[in-house]
């Protein structure tokens, strides 16, 4: 399938140019989704709105950068040029909370790719440089830094990993997944991971925490997103012994992760970033468009029903009372897997070149995230809660995400694919600028296409420095095998 020829068949987000316009596709495609028809800017917006942590962390308002791998750092796993480039926007972008800033892999089997971040003893005066940088950076900007919260992601990779090579996957695996082990290639047989290899594993998680602490970053979040080892084993209903079947054993590497960093480092916050609902794995149709791999008799998506196609969030609540019991504050929504059914995690109007058409108005998935996110906020209010999401949205993004901010339906709104494109949304949005037409993100999924392809992640459509380099060229052809 190649995204780079595809010619959209619902309307683009930038030909619904009024409130009156765009209110009306909403009502004839039946999306629920509210808005405001003007946005405040200055201290009296929604989006100026400051929070401390229970812990006495500041957040100066309701803006989040989320974490964007670049796939750009070098080979043992140290942030380059690039990296710091990237950084150095969402430290500039005028959101107050950065939230990981990026998935840094906590050993290096666990890496997605060969040129993931890797938080070890090696490189962590690499990653104080980085969070001094964003320190120093935000500083310049804005003349503070005592409201800006900035985490890091740790992560492994699980059944995505491809620590060594651009091209060969090497994954660990917790249970044999009936769609997913055939769907990347893996036997039934495959081997999955050992209760010992898992204890070593979460040893890996806090002293990654405790290091991560050292450079100055205020929190960790312990991924459990897109089909990654920590989402995985929220899904682990196969798998026996003391990490699978009960949601007490699947959400055991999650508490005892928390339970040595509150051992090792005190005073680190801990966030988490979930995966909210989940759906079965999508394929290509006849006619290009996404169509679900099976149809009913699909017990695998956590935070979904049987059917594979609808959401059914009462086990995602039972894993949120565990963040509650465990006294986490900061939590992250998201929603699927990158991998296996992205229009419902990222959506967007053009597929990367390893996915498949849209099989809905891209808005519908839009709405779909915020409003799980609501049913979160709403159920949980001790949460301090950023959507995500948004990026789809494009110039009607300050005006859906102001009214999340005044519905009290999230805390903060996530920015992710957009800060490529348009590091300084947030500052334009609280400073009551116009937004940068030529800037906005169109969801033309080249960041993702790139990385798929062995290239660096980026935007190259709209940013004019990735334009110039020549992995533009190599994107380019990528997209026209």
């Amino acid at each position: 399938m190649n995204g780079g020829k595809y010619k959209p068949v619902y309307p683009r987000v930038a030909q619904l140019k009024t409130a009156k316009i765009f209110r009306e596709h909403l009502a004839k495609e039946n999306i629920q989704l509210g808005f405001d028809e003007e946005v405040v800017s200055g201290p009296d917006s929604p989006f100026a709105k400051a929070y401390t942590t229970k812990s006495g962390n500041q957040i100066g308002n309701s803006f989040c950068i989320l974490p964007m791998e670049g796939w750009d750092g070098t080979e043992d796993g140290k942030p380059s040029d690039l990296t710091k480039r990237r950084w150095k926007n969402f430290a500039i972008s005028g959101a107050k909370l950065l939230w990981g800033c990026e998935a840094v892999a906590v050993r290096h089997e666990g890496r997605a790719n060969p040129n993931q971040l890797v938080m070890n003893e090696a490189n962590l005066s690499e990653f104080e440089g980085l969070y001094q940088m964003v320190e120093k950076e935000h500083q310049e900007a804005f003349g503070n830094t005592g409201d800006l919260l900035t985490g890091l992601q740790l992560t492994h990779s699980g059944r995505f990993c491809k620590p060594n090579s651009k091209t060969k996957m090497e994954p660990k695996i917790l249970y044999s997944h009936p769609v997913l082990n055939k769907k990347f290639g893996l036997a039934e047989d495959y081997p999955i991971m050992t209760n010992p290899e898992i204890s070593e594993l979460i040893d890996d998680y806090v002293i990654a925490s405790v290091r991560a602490q050292k450079a100055g970053f205020k929190f960790v979040d312990i991924k459990h997103c897109h089909g990654y080892l920590g989402h995985e084993f929220l899904s682990a209903y196969d798998r026996e012994g003391k990490y699978g079947k009960s949601i007490e054993n699947r959400t055991r590497f999650l508490r005892e992760i928390v339970a040595g960093i509150r051992a090792e480092a005190p005073g680190l916050e801990i966030g988490v970033r979930m995966s909210i609902f989940d759906w079965v794995p999508f394929q290509e149709g006849p006619d290009g468009k996404g169509i679900p791999s099976m149809n009913g008799g699909y017990k695998y998506a956590f935070g979904g029903d049987e059917s594979g196609t609808k959401e059914n969030l009462s086990e995602s609540f039972e894993f949120l009372n565990e963040l509650k019991n465990l006294d986490i504050e900061l939590l992250c929504t998201t929603a699927g897997s990158p991998y296996y059914n992205p229009h419902i995690q990222r959506p967007a109007l053009f597929p990367p070149s390893d996915g498949y058409n849209p099989p809905e108005d891209p808005l519908h998935g839009v709405a779909r995230q915020i409003q799980a996110c609501a049913e979160v906020k709403k159920a949980f209010p001790q949460f301090y809660v950023v959507g995500s999401a948004y990026s789809y949205l494009q110039e009607w993004l300050p005006n859906v995400g102001q009214h999340i901010l005044q519905k009290g339906m999230a805390d903060s709104i996530g920015l992710g694919r957009m800060v490529l494109s348009y590091p300084d949304l947030p500052a334009d949005v609280l400073a009551g600028n116009d937004m940068k037409r030529p800037k906005i993100c169109r969801t033309f999924s080249d960041c993702t296409t790139a990385p798929r392809n062995g290239i660096i992640s980026g935007c190259y459509p709209l940013d004019p420095f990735y334009k110039k380099m020549e992995e533009h060229d190599q994107l380019k052809a990528a997209k026209n095998k």
